[in-house]
């Protein structure tokens, strides 16, 4: 090997390990220059995540959540929701865990997209401040329970399911079998208790009347500037200003920075998964109580 071939190539290494020490000392910093006076202005942002597509688990969501609240860095946190809802619990399981983050003193701002409706805008309720564009879809404030009926068709192919179960209820809402009056009336209650939550939710955090809420919360869809003439938003506004809403609030000038948690592989597969799951066939085989727009 020729000593202008050792030389390039000692001249190669030294930068890529320059370039590897500046990436290090960047990734220091970012991690921990908030403890440093004069890198404290320039590491404040607003935590950012998104909440899209059908609801069907809050693990994900929960740990961002959590990840931006010990974040010393973040000084709020700025919610995206494009979602038509979904399953009640992951629902107000991601509910529970934004109130308790904001309650610790953390501004949250919520930025509705497209689609903001029964689940999704149940999640965006206890927001400090709720920014919907004028054309976003939101509302439909109600609780669905659906499953389907096989009955008659398997009479027609002739098929039957022998079910053996330790009372009259064990097996209600199943699909090989027709619905009794019983069945509906007991399912009706459970819908009807999950309903009165999500007003008493809807209630509470936005500071309007149980009455006034059920006067409006028969699952209809409204427009963003409806929802403001209902007290369910606080602004219009876009993306754009939402942001800028969130920074005044946080005593950030200028453009925020988004400070995004980082997402698990698995996490990407389980929503696509479920996502597609839940799109295609929704309740399927079982009865389950779902906050959803359709």
């Amino acid at each position: 090997m020729s000593r202008k071939t050792v030389i390039v190539l000692v001249v190669v290494a030294a930068a890529l390990l320059a370039v590897m020490m500046g990436l290090m000392l960047a990734f220091f910093i970012a991690g921990s220059a908030s403890d440093v006076p004069g890198l404290k202005t320039w590491n404040k942002g607003l935590g950012y995540i998104e909440i899209k597509g059908a609801i069907v688990d809050a693990t994900e969501t929960v740990r961002q959540l959590k990840a931006l609240e010990h974040n010393s860095q973040v000084k709020g946190i700025l919610i995206r929701v494009d979602s038509p809802g979904g399953v009640t619990s992951p629902s107000h399981e991601i509910y529970e865990e934004i109130r308790r983050v904001r309650d610790g003193g953390m501004p949250i701002i919520v930025s509705m997209g497209s689609l903001a409706a029964s689940g999704g805008y149940y999640v965006s309720a206890p927001a400090t401040k709720i920014v919907a564009n004028p054309q976003t879809l939101t509302g439909s404030i109600g609780v669905i329970m659906e499953f389907p009926v096989l009955k008659g068709m398997m009479d027609k192919l002739g098929v039957k399911v022998e079910v053996v179960k330790s009372r009259v209820h064990k097996d209600i809402g199943s699909p090989f079998r027709d619905m009794t009056d019983q069945d509906r009336e007991l399912l009706q209650g459970v819908v009807a208790d999950a309903y009165d939550q999500f007003v008493s939710i809807v209630s509470t955090e936005r500071k309007i009347p149980e009455d006034s809420v059920r006067a409006f919360a028969d699952g209809r869809i409204m427009t963003g500037r409806q929802a403001l003439a209902f007290g369910l938003v606080d602004t219009l506004g876009t993306f754009e200003d939402a942001k800028r809403i969130a920074a005044s609030l946080c005593g950030i000038e200028g453009e925020p920075r988004l400070i995004r948690p980082s997402r698990r592989l698995n996490s990407w597969v389980r929503d696509l998964l479920e996502g597609t799951a839940e799109g295609l066939f929704g309740g399927f085989g079982f009865p389950r109580l779902r906050y959803i727009y359709y």
